[in-house]
């Protein structure tokens, strides 16, 4: 049961936090009025698929990822040619389905050939229907059927690259910012859920230390040394300890609702700084709305600092194969935070939602940093880049990130043989 909980906690972070970056992309790419065509949790073969509204939502076997594909991003629908054989179906005066094959399976439908047609901006189809030439007006959300394939066409103003640079670029954007926003709810949720530090507690005493001497004792609360309140300050009391070698310094503590004075020498650690012998852990109390936030926006900013520290090693080389983690280490340090319970579960799927965001916000190829790029450029100089160029770029980025993926997974299941 264990083992199926863990699985289950690791299938359901990686879920929250791919929906919720994709669920970005796809709100405001429908707030900007584009024809999202499909949400993806996953990549390669289909597990599961439905289609609601005009959007299809899949989900995928490869759990590395997922994506929104937006109308005018890849390849339209088939490209219909003049002269072309097509049957249209009519619902009032307008076409609603286009069939491109198959016709003798078609009722209700016109047969022709065509003149003419635009399925991007006046949408309309001129048809030869045995001589008598007739023009029919598209609906805008008209289907393009080929072998009971259905793909809805997209005008011009439904497409990705139809909106101002500003639309196109909160739409990729989206997607890093609710990661941000998913690690900062997830932070401050650890907050309430383990409490703010509120005191200093001895954990654990050495034998034959300077503690035993003093007379300190496993669970005793330390509050002062040497006239100075200690609180919550781990480090405050490590460094007066460190200044006092051979030293004897007055502590006050709690033990049993009692205050009790002791006197507390630290022995020389053998480097100059004093060691007593203690093992510290912090005592924590509910935390308030306000230092909920506060706390969490300071564990926000720290981490972030902290991985953008460690893509700044991994840009200028200062790193080691066996420093990278890919999906199987992931996984496995996944389990041990599920394991030492709740709060640790959580800040992890925190870190893991913070490391999406600013992963993605990276300028390198197929990543949404690069994309930006992109933006940022057809901005400045007035006009977009060649499309066909801009998915080259990417789609070579995506190969070298997979290939570093293997590269990475190989490595991890070695060092798992190896032990």
């Amino acid at each position: 049961m264990a083992t199926f909980q863990n699985v289950f906690q690791i299938v359901l972070m990686f879920f929250v936090l791919v929906t919720i970056h994709e669920w970005g992309h796809y709100y405001f790419a429908k707030r900007a009025g584009i024809l999202v065509r499909e949400f993806a949790i996953g990549f390669g073969p289909k597990l599961l698929s439905f289609k609601k509204g005009e959007t299809r939502y899949t989900l995928r076997l490869l759990p590395i990822g997922g994506f929104v594909r937006m109308a005018g991003e890849d390849p339209e629908i088939v490209q219909i040619n003049p002269g072309q054989r097509i049957a249209v179906a009519l619902q009032g005066n307008k076409v609603t389905h286009i069939y491109l094959n198959e016709f003798e399976k078609r009722s209700d439908t016109i047969i022709g050939l065509v003149e003419q047609i635009d399925l991007e901006h006046d949408l309309f189809v001129r048809l030869d229907l045995d001589g008598d030439v007739q023009r029919y007006p598209i609906h805008p959300q008209a289907m393009m059927v080929s072998k009971d394939r259905e793909t809805q066409i997209a005008p011009w103003n439904r497409q990705f690259g139809s909106k101002k640079v500003g639309q196109r670029a909160m739409a990729i954007f989206a997607g890093p910012l609710m990661n941000f926003i998913l690690a900062f709810i997830l932070f401050v949720t650890v907050v309430f859920l383990a409490g703010v530090p509120d005191k200093v507690q001895v954990q654990e005493v050495s034998q034959n230390s300077a503690a035993v001497k003093a007379g300190l004792q496993k669970g005793d609360i330390i509050l002062s040394v040497n006239g100075e309140q200690i609180g919550a300050d781990r480090n405050k009391l490590t460094n007066l300890i460190r200044g006092s070698v051979n030293q004897p310094m007055v502590w006050i503590i709690e033990r049993n609702q009692e205050h009790l004075r002791k006197e507390v020498t630290p022995m020389d650690k053998g480097d100059g700084s004093g060691l007593v012998g203690v093992t510290l852990m912090a005592l924590t109390r509910p935390a308030t709305v306000t230092e909920g936030f506060a706390n969490g926006w300071s564990t926000l900013s720290g981490a972030s600092i902290s991985i953008l520290d460690s893509f700044g090693k991994l840009v200028t080389l200062q790193f080691k194969m066996d420093d990278l983690g890919g999906p199987v280490r992931i996984v496995e340090f996944t389990s041990e935070q599920v394991k030492a319970g709740l709060p640790y579960y959580i800040n992890w799927a925190a870190l893991m939602s913070l490391y999406l965001g600013i992963f993605n916000l990276l300028p390198f190829p197929a990543l949404d940093g690069s994309r930006l790029v992109f933006l940022l450029f057809e901005a400045v100089r007035g006009k977009p880049v060649d499309p066909n160029r801009e998915s080259m770029v990417h789609f070579v980025g995506f190969a070298m990130l997979m290939l570093l993926m293997i590269a990475v997974t190989y490595n991890d299941i070695l060092r798992l043989i190896k032990g």
